[in-house]
């Protein structure tokens, strides 16, 4: 995947499909790699799955991650992301549509960066997303993966 890269875990297509179009417009959607489920985003990160027997994947700069996925939830992903040394320092922006408040407090008790609601309205929903990209890959400095061991 490359350090410079944005792995989104969502399985709804038209939230997909606005991302991905939000991202292209700030030149970032060549950086995005898509799973959706939160099997498949474990299976990415530390090679599991049909990745088995190979190394995992060189880590993303940052993961967007949707809460309501199937197989595993995201909080359980967060849960398995901060657990691991390799991966214990990944940024990860919870982004979802949960209105819960007990999902805010979860996320950030499990470790999350920032959580971001799901605006419904479509150009909002773009604008946050367009500074999301922005942020994560090009402003925010990361740990080096010298460091994450």
């Amino acid at each position: 995947m490359g350090t410079k890269t944005i792995l989104l875990v969502e399985d709804n297509a038209d939230d997909e499909a606005l991302t991905l179009r939000a991202l292209k417009r700030r030149n970032l959607a060549n950086d995005v790699a898509v799973v959706r489920d939160g099997a498949e985003a474990l299976d990415r990160l530390f090679g599991g799955g049909p990745q088995s027997g190979k190394a995992p994947a060189d880590l993303p700069a940052v993961v967007l991650l949707d809460l309501k996925l199937p197989k595993v939830d995201g909080l359980e992903v967060l849960r398995r992301i901060r657990a691991d040394a390799r991966t214990k320092t990944l940024p990860v922006v919870v982004l979802t549509s949960s209105r819960e408040e007990t999902d805010v407090v979860r996320s950030y008790d499990l470790g999350a960066n920032s959580y971001v609601r799901k605006p419904v309205e479509f150009e909002k929903f773009f604008q946050a997303v367009e500074e999301l990209g922005l942020y994560w890959l090009l402003l925010n400095e990361s740990m080096p993966a010298a460091r994450r061991h």
